[in-house]
């Protein structure tokens, strides 16, 4: 059987890059994009040595064009994408009055818009098919808020109301829409915030996320797990 196509948003560092191995290392076709193209180098390179075949295309999928591009490039190369992971997220965590306008929609078009422009681009193939799966790293700032966090609260309740929107539209079609909610992961994401402060010796690491992920996809086609909270067992 050919290999199946992943497509992984924002996946340079962090749970995008641990999940670009996992899915890889699992007989996945990764595709792989992110804002930055010497990054995106270093991780296709690293992909190639571990023996994973990838393809990637530099892009901000926050904009249009560069969505569908990023998009186009690598089914070309892989084909038709039929896992979706979008990961692509920013946190701007600071006090409500000092957060700018830009900031509030920077947050809006990477962690939100995002979604729809990517999913845009591969849900047609993948209902022509009539098989699929669309997974979206949400966060469990989804169903909570926090101090200094109402730009990225709200954009991750937004995501989870609109996977779960989606997931009641696609099933139909054998299209499995699965939202991950991770609690605090070891990234720098994290690492760079002054308004929060977890025991990063105690809280997830990446490839638990990734391992969340692939074990959602590994359930026979007909099952799904539309929603899955990930929490550090004693944080």
């Amino acid at each position: 059987m050919t290999s199946p196509v992943a497509l992984v948003t924002g996946a340079t560092e962090g749970i995008g890059r641990a999940i670009a191995f996992a899915l890889g290392h699992a007989g996945y076709k990764v595709g792989v994009c992110a804002r930055t193209p010497s990054k995106l180098r270093v991780l296709l390179d690293a992909l190639a040595a571990a023996g994973i075949r990838a393809a990637g295309h530099p892009g901000d999928v926050g904009l249009e064009a560069d969505a569908r591009n990023v998009v186009a490039q690598i089914t070309s190369v892989l084909g038709p994408v039929d896992v979706l992971v979008n990961n692509a997220g920013v946190a701007i965590l600071k006090p409500f009055d000092q957060l700018t306008l830009d900031e509030w929609d920077t947050t809006m078009a990477t962690n939100l818009r995002s979604l729809y422009l990517v999913t845009r681009e591969v849900l047609p193939g993948m209902r022509e098919r009539k098989r699929g799966s669309i997974v979206t790293i949400s966060s469990l700032a989804g169903r909570n808020g926090f101090v200094g966090g109402s730009a990225y609260v709200a954009s991750k309740h937004a995501a989870l109301g609109f996977c779960r929107a989606l997931m009641l539209e696609v099933r139909k079609d054998n299209i499995r829409v699965i939202t991950i909610c991770p609690g605090s992961v070891d990234t720098s994401l994290i690492r760079q915030q002054s308004m929060l402060t977890p025991n990063v010796d105690r809280i997830l690491q990446p490839e638990d996320v990734a391992a969340t992920v692939l074990a959602a996809l590994s359930l026979p086609e007909r099952a799904m797990v539309s929603e899955l909270d990930v929490r550090p067992t004693n944080p």
